[in-house]
């Protein structure tokens, strides 16, 4: 079955095999006599759902067992409060927490904290860019300015926006000063490949690019940073309190829980992570080489080193084109290919669901596009 190539940053494209699956569950979920979305969050069913997506999840991370996991509300974006009203506050609102900025959702993340507690940004390439108000690189670790007493340091894996990827995880944990626990917001590439859990304290990630719906939260939490809240937090923002009630203090997103449950599966079928990192390399290589192979009609502004495999930005050589090829590509069944308002051009997310053919598409259209356009 196929319906349009969907290359949105997100709500993202969701397998097409995990959708039917919806579809014929929706109105009696396994003879419930009821969908998901109907079902009391507290019964046996339902428990059973929540239940099995974890232990799923916790297959393809290799999470370990002195890691929570919660499914949350509310976004990456209350993760960038929830994160410091947790882990800066209370005993720790002596210290400071340091920041990498490394694009608009770790400057977001940043901004935030601020309102929270004391925060340091320990690197920043904003003003070191080949654009305006751009990110093309990841800073280099003479740049960094790290607190070893740090309450946490906090950075953003993928940039979703800019398209800068953290590739080399094991390195930036060894720059971690000792007993600092690495916060990371991996909402537009978590379980695109495989990742060391143990080499972070917390990761925390929106759903709905790689996992699911939008409407759930993963927060990926070491034990020993639980507790840390102050007294006065609200109840619901307190990760102790969510954990001691299996993440069901409050109704969860059943429905997005469920939808997340069926991705897992579908990626234990497609080999794990180690098999989706194939696949994900393999696309993104083939949209990097036709921007790269082509004269410079396409640009892509970030360090090759740094490029990401899920986001992909790109520019015409002539703006003047942008209409049009946006145009000719939805004519071609290619959507979501609009750059983001605050940089303009083109993006090209290839999420996990992103099949080859969809890539193949893309690439072939584009090649097509700049010869009759150069």
């Amino acid at each position: 079955m196929h319906r349009v190539w969907n290359f949105s940053a997100g709500p993202a494209t969701l397998p097409t095999e995990v959708l039917l699956q919806v579809q014929e569950e929706l109105l009696d979920w396994h003879g419930a006599g009821c969908g998901v979305m109907e079902m009391s969050h507290r019964g046996k069913e339902f428990t059973g759902i929540l239940e099995t997506a974890e232990a799923d999840l916790r297959e393809l991370l290799g999470i370990p067992a002195q890691y929570k996991v919660l499914f949350l509300q509310g976004g990456a974006t209350q993760q960038f409060a929830q994160v410091p009203m947790n882990l800066l506050a209370g005993d720790q609102a002596e210290k400071s927490a340091d920041y990498i900025v490394t694009g608009s959702w770790s400057k977001k993340a940043f901004k935030e904290a601020q309102r929270i507690g004391q925060v340091r940004q320990a690197a920043s390439v904003e003003a070191k860019g080949q654009v305006a108000d751009g990110f093309t690189r990841l800073p280099r670790a003479d740049e960094l300015d790290l607190d070893p007493q740090a309450a946490y340091l906090h950075l953003c894996t993928n940039e979703t926006i800019h398209g800068v990827e953290v590739h080399d995880d094991a390195a930036l944990a060894a720059l971690l000063p000792a007993g600092v626990p690495l916060v990371a917001d991996m909402s537009s590439h978590i379980l695109s490949r495989p990742v060391d859990v143990s080499r972070y304290g917390l990761i925390y990630a929106g759903a709905q690019k790689n996992i699911g719906p939008s409407g759930v939260t993963l927060v990926i939490m070491r034990e020993d940073l639980l507790g840390r809240a102050p007294a006065g937090i609200p109840t619901v923002m307190d990760y102790q309190v969510m954990a001691d009630n299996g993440s069901m203090l409050n109704t969860p997103p059943t429905f997005a829980i469920y939808v997340a449950g069926l991705v897992f599966q579908w990626l234990k079928r497609q080999g794990g992570l180690a098999g989706m990192q194939a696949i994900n390399r393999e696309k993104a290589e083939l949209v990097y080489a036709a921007i790269d192979a082509s004269q410079g009609f396409y640009k892509n502004p970030v360090a090759a080193d740094c490029r990401s495999c899920m986001n992909i930005p790109f520019t015409l050589a002539k703006p003047e084109l942008d209409k049009p090829f946006l145009a000719e590509a939805q004519a071609a069944g290619l959507l979501g290919l609009k750059g983001h308002k605050s940089v303009g051009g083109m993006r090209a997310s290839i999420y996990n669901a992103m099949p080859l053919d969809g890539v193949r598409a893309l690439v072939h259209f584009m090649n097509d596009f700049a010869a009759k356009n150069a």
